[in-house]
This record gives C-alpha cells, sequence and structure tokens, in this order.
C-alpha cells in the first residue's frame, strides 16, 4: 500500500506528531570519540574509524554514520554524536577511502567493503542489539548509504539517507554547464575515470556506484529519504536525486511512483504543484514539511532547508525500526 502526502490521486494520509517521543535532546554532555583501524577485507589497507562505547548493560542499537562527499571519518559530526550519546547507541564513524576524488573511493568495491568491514568489526567487539542496526549519511554519505541500502540492505535494520546523490551521471551533467567541470564534476571524473561517455568501461564505473543501479533491492529494508527543498539552488544536489531514489523503490515493489511532474515542480520550481496541498506536521523535522510520500517501509520527505540533513528527526524515525539482520559468523 502506498501512503502518498500531498499527491492527490492515489491514498493520501495526514500525520500529526504531538511530541518528540523516547527523546532527551541534547542533555549530555560529548564525549571524545576514541580511534582504532581496520584492515580490508579486501586489500589489507588500513581504514580509520572512530566510535563511541556507552556503558550498557545490556544489548543496544548501533548507528553507522557515513562521512560527506569530500570528507573522511575524522569529521566534527558532533550533532549526529549527540543523538547517539543522548540515547545510549552505540555509534561509529567509519572511513571509507575519504574524499571521493579518486578510483578506491566514490563508492567503489573497495570503499563499500570498508563500511561493511567497519560493521563487522562493531558488531564483534560491541554488545548491539542485532535488530537495530542503523544507517546514515548526509550529503556524500546520503549517496553512500542508498548505495549499501542496495548493495547490502539485509546487513542493517534501517537507513536514513540526507541530500544523498542517486545518479553520478546526473550530477557530473548539473556541475559541468556548458560542458565545464567545476569542482564535483572534476572530483566525480578522477573517481570514475573520465567524464561519461569517455568509455564504456568508464560509463560502467558511473553505473555501478550510482544507487539508482541497485536500490530495486531495498524494498524490504526501511528507507528513509530527506532532502531541504532548496537544495539544488542554494546547494550543490538537486532534490530531483532524493525523488528519483524513492521511485526506485517504489517502481520495484509494483506501486505508483511520484509523478514527474510533481518531481519537477518540487525540484525546478521548489513548489508543490498547483492542485495538491501539504497537510503533514512532523515536530522532530523542527521545519515546515512540503512534502512526503510512503510505499511500505520506503518514505521521503522535503522539508524547508537546504543542503542540510535533520539529525534528531533521523534518529527519532530509525529508532521506531526492528528488523534482524545478517550476522557474520563469529559476530553473534
Amino acid at each position: 500500500m502506498t501512503f502518498v502526502f500531498p499527491q492527490r490521486g492515489l491514498i493520501a494520509v495526514c500525520l500529526l506528531f504531538s511530541g518528540l517521543a523516547d527523546s532527551v535532546h541534547g542533555q549530555n554532555s560529548l564525549p571524545k570519540l576514541q580511534e582504532t583501524t581496520i584492515n580490508s577485507s579486501l586489500n589489507r589497507t588500513p581504514q580509520g574509524v572512530r566510535f563511541y562505547r556507552p556503558q550498557a548493560s545490556e544489548p543496544r542499537p548501533l548507528l553507522v554514520l557515513l562521512h560527506t562527499w569530500s570528507g573522511d571519518y575524522r569529521q566534527d559530526r558532533s550533532d549526529w554524536l549527540q543523538e547517539a550519546v543522548d540515547r545510549e547507541w552505540f555509534y561509529i564513524q567509519p572511513d571509507f577511502r575519504g574524499p571521493n576524488n579518486r578510483p578506491e573511493a566514490c563508492g567503489s568495491e573497495l570503499a563499500r567493503q570498508d563500511v561493511i568491514d567497519a560493521l563487522d568489526w562493531a558488531l564483534k567487539e560491541f554488545d548491539v542489539d542485532h535488530t537495530r542496526v542503523y544507517l546514515a549519511g548526509v550529503s556524500g554519505g546520503g549517496h553512500m548509504t542508498m548505495l549499501m541500502s542496495g548493495y547490502a540492505p539485509n546487513r542493517f535494520s534501517a537507513a536514513s539517507a540526507w541530500v544523498g546523490i542517486s545518479d553520478l551521471k546526473a550530477w557530473y551533467e548539473f556541475h559541468a554547464p556548458d560542458g565545464k567541470p567545476a569542482k564535483y564534476a572534476q572530483m566525480i571524473s578522477n573517481s570514475c575515470g573520465g567524464a561519461p561517455g569517455t568509455s564504456a568501461d568508464v560509463d560502467t564505473q558511473y553505473v555501478s556506484r550510482s544507487p539508482l543501479t541497485v536500490l530495486a533491492r531495498a524494498t524490504e529494508l526501511p528507507l528513509d529519504l530527506n532532502a531541504g527543498i532548496n537544495d539544488g539552488h542554494s546547494g550543490s544536489v538537486p532534490i530531483s536525486h532524493t525523488l528519483l531514489a524513492y521511485n526506485t523503490v517504489v517502481a520495484a515493489r509494483g506501486e505508483t511512483p511520484i509523478a514527474s511532474t510533481t518531481i519537477d515542480e518540487l525540484t525546478k520550481r521548489r513548489r508543490v504543484p498547483a492542485n495538491e496541498s501539504s497537510e503533514v506536521v512532523d515536530e522532530t523535522y523542527e521545519r515546515e514539511i512540503h512534502f512526503r510520500c510512503q510505499s511500505g517501509p520506503t518514505r521521503v520527505t522535503i522539508f524547508e532547508g537546504g543542503h542540510e540533513a535533520r539529525p534528531h528527526a533521523a534518529c527519532e524515525w530509525l529508532s521506531k525500526q526492528r528488523r534482524k539482520v545478517e550476522v557474520l559468523t563469529g559476530n553473534e
């Protein structure tokens, strides 16, 4: 069943959230993250990981937070760490080949395995509740969150992606107006071996590193997709990337996707089409919700904002998700 907020012609449901349930938002001071290295199971290259381990007497959730496009595991993500500390969740910030400007990074097989290696390390090291293994990321981390949701949907209980890139070719073209590649287009080219169309091998890299290629595998994964309506205008990633990611999962489930006209109106004109209205209120976002759709366990939200995340909203949603993950032998 598909619930659509606010699109008419499908089943419409208005949600009102009366409070911030199960939240102790911002109460605790932040501890210093610990750090270690994990050798890649593919090529033995050491990858750093920073982590927080709460004092817990029973299994606790794990939050895997993925770094942004130009960053690495040493980023200051205090807003997300605060959520983990407040909730007494285990928390890791893994490296996956650092900034997306070389072939080893940017969603490569090596980078994807780095995330899995860090996850397996955490499951072995910590007393994790295997029904509450959460994945999240912003921007380039949103790209990687969506990519891992497609490549390894059974390793996570739920995933929350914010302002992520779902199609590298489309994003390259957005940042190469008149064929002149700007910063992000250059980084994509460095990662994939050239501009789109350079060769069949290069095009294969664009495809394999783009979430739209694999998100059809994520139909059973609780997946939360989010973007600020001004992104692509004041920010670097058009919100069509988030909306098309949602459509890919929904279509694979055989349900009705968001209309292309609605995507165009939201992306290009930053408005819901005139024949539709938005009545959703979600206090966890602390922002106006312009548009929301839900199909099965997949949800998309377009909120008032730009190229940003709402960590509290993400973790409130994640905290309500339960699903047992696949665990490698020895990590039980």
